[in-house]
């Protein structure tokens, strides 16, 4: 299980890092968006994220 999840934190930093490192003005652009969102909003973004991480965890593991 540990190993598993240190798998799953290296691809999720490798896959968060690939947009600043390729585009990092579209990247900057997003993130001057992101904050202008507001709790609510900001709310529902991670409890759909969350949500679909951690069924697709149950689904593969």
């Amino acid at each position: 299980m540990g190993d598993r999840l240190l798998g799953a934190v290296a691809l999720m930093l490798v896959l968060e890092g690939l947009l600043p490192f390729l585009n990092p003005g579209t990247w900057r652009r997003l993130f001057e968006r992101a904050t202008r969102l507001s709790d609510g909003q900001i709310r529902f973004v991670g409890l759909t994220s969350l949500a679909g991480g951690l069924l697709l965890f149950l689904v593969w593991s």
